[in-house]
């Protein structure tokens, strides 16, 4: 089965009396939503289909808040798969909660595992304990979006423009949306309600059919993800340079900026304490908006993703096989870090990273390994032994050799590929205590504060190392 991918098309000119109509469309969608995650987001109805669910709400007689029954139902399949995906998010750390209480014991692991699967966790305890713990329901408060599906609505291309005719209130009558284009849209719609008076129509579409599917390379190849710049391989080349530039420059107009909103916020307060309620206002409403603050956050939203998509390509255009870390749990950092990095480090998107590199290495049949990345900084890519000190990027080596940080860990992920002792989902305590044991059986001592734990003392192995007997009378 194809993958899907969304595309956004805008209306163009659309009048404020549809606009209004439109907005009190979104608003009883809301409701319907609503009334889902309050209904549906407990234990209640985890074993429930969406059109049980559905059957059953129709059976009591449920009004949809006065819209179409094909919009209140395409509302509410909408919220139940937003509840369920809520829901398998929060399996993610129960899982781990599993695998950490379950080491050596592959039958019970599986048996959590099967019960959790089948959303059956309140017949074992401690999985009743997890989900309660990680998944407590949740409510929506979207009142800006409508989901039509295929039979709500009509399309056409009339006078060089596409048209969408969507279901409203009134019986037998339809809200023509004009759209910008004339490319018309299929499947489930998604409506969403802008600032500016216009809508944003989403529909999904085969990536096969939009996005790019050239070969890929032949080449085997470790990648090692950054900060100021995208991915550096182990072949010693860096690929999307320029991302940090990018992500630090942004941030700090974004800090500028707040500063300032922040002293003309407190200006707007001391007139509005004075009295001065038009003053205020017409700061309220002329400088502190904001639409400029969302439409320039959405441009470098896309010119990121645009920097790390090109970054993705020119890996997988090199490479068949690509080995690199798996960044979706959290890490410690540094205990200290100055405000200025915590901010910058804050736009760093990972998230978008690992999902660009991962659909585009998919459609373009390049397979993607993920990798434990414990450690895969500190370790001698020559000696695979944990020997030296990364310092920002460089890493010093024992014996005076100083290598690219970046260069160094991607050549140490490309070698973790192949290393079957370090798990993916190997804990970092488990590789560290690994590779201070290969150091020590390498070198005959493992590096400074890997040492393992053991005896606080080791027991002596010849007789000079007795201690001297207490002369008698002494003391």
């Amino acid at each position: 089965m194809a993958e899907k991918v969304t595309r956004i098309l805008r209306s163009e000119r659309l009048n404020q009396s549809k606009y209004a109509r439109l907005s009190d469309l979104a608003a009883r969608c809301g409701r319907v939503r609503a009334d889902a995650w309050q209904r549906c987001s407990g234990v209640s109805t985890v074993l429930q289909s969406p059109y049980d669910i559905r059957d059953a709400w129709m059976a009591e007689g449920y009004a949809w808040h006065g819209l179409p029954a094909r919009l209140g139902k395409a509302a509410l399949a909408d919220a139940l798969g937003d509840i369920d995906a809520a829901r398998e998010a929060a399996k993610v750390p129960v899982k781990r909660a599993v695998r950490h209480r379950t080491r050596g014991d592959d039958a019970e692991r599986q048996r959590l595992y099967s019960l959790l699967k089948q959303n059956r966790w309140t017949e074992d305890p401690f999985l009743h304990r997890q989900m309660r713990k990680c998944w407590r329901g949740g409510r929506s408060h979207a009142t800006n979006q409508i989901v039509a599906d295929a039979g709500s609505y009509t399309t056409k291309v009339w006078h060089g423009r596409a048209w969408v005719y969507l279901q409203c209130l009134e019986r037998g009558q339809r809200i023509a949306i004009p759209l910008k284009g004339t490319h018309l849209p299929a499947g489930t719609l998604r409506i969403l309600l802008q600032d500016n008076g216009q809508v944003a129509v989403h529909h999904a579409v085969d990536e096969a059919q939009v996005c790019s599917t050239r070969p890929c390379g032949d080449a085997t190849v470790g990648v090692d993800k950054g900060y100021t710049e995208v991915y550096t391989d182990s072949d010693g080349k860096r690929h999307g340079k320029d991302l940090g530039d990018l992500l630090s420059a942004e941030s700090d107009r974004r800090k500028v900026k707040g500063q300032r909103r922040n002293q003309l916020r407190a200006v707007e307060h001391k007139h509005r304490a004075k009295g001065h309620t038009r003053k205020a206002d017409n700061i309220q409403k002329n400088n502190l908006g904001n639409q400029k603050w969302n439409r320039r956050r959405t441009l470098h939203h896309k010119q990121v993703r645009d920097h790390l998509c090109q970054a993705a390509h020119t890996v997988v255009d090199k490479a068949g096989i690509i080995a690199c870390e798996d960044l979706s749990l959290p890490m410690k950092s540094a205990k200290y870090r100055h405000r200025d990095t915590n901010r910058r480090l804050n736009g760093w998107v990972k998230g978008v990273m690992a999902d660009t590199l991962t659909s585009i290495s998919r459609r373009r049949g390049s397979a993607l390994a993920l990798v434990n990345p414990a450690y895969t900084s500190q370790i001698d890519s020559r000696t695979g032994l944990l020997q030296g000190t990364r310092r920002w990027d460089r890493f010093y080596c024992r014996d005076g050799v100083v290598l690219d940080a970046d260069i160094n860990a991607a050549c140490n992920i490309l070698v973790r590929l192949y290393d079957e002792e370090i798990t993916l989902y190997m804990p970092y305590r488990d590789v560290r205590a690994l590779l201070a044991e290969r150091t020590r059986t390498a070198v005959g001592a493992a590096p400074p504060g890997l040492e393992l734990r053991g005896l606080a003392t080791r027991p002596p192995s010849t007789e000079s190392e007795l201690p001297a007997p207490v002369p008698k009378g002494a003391g």
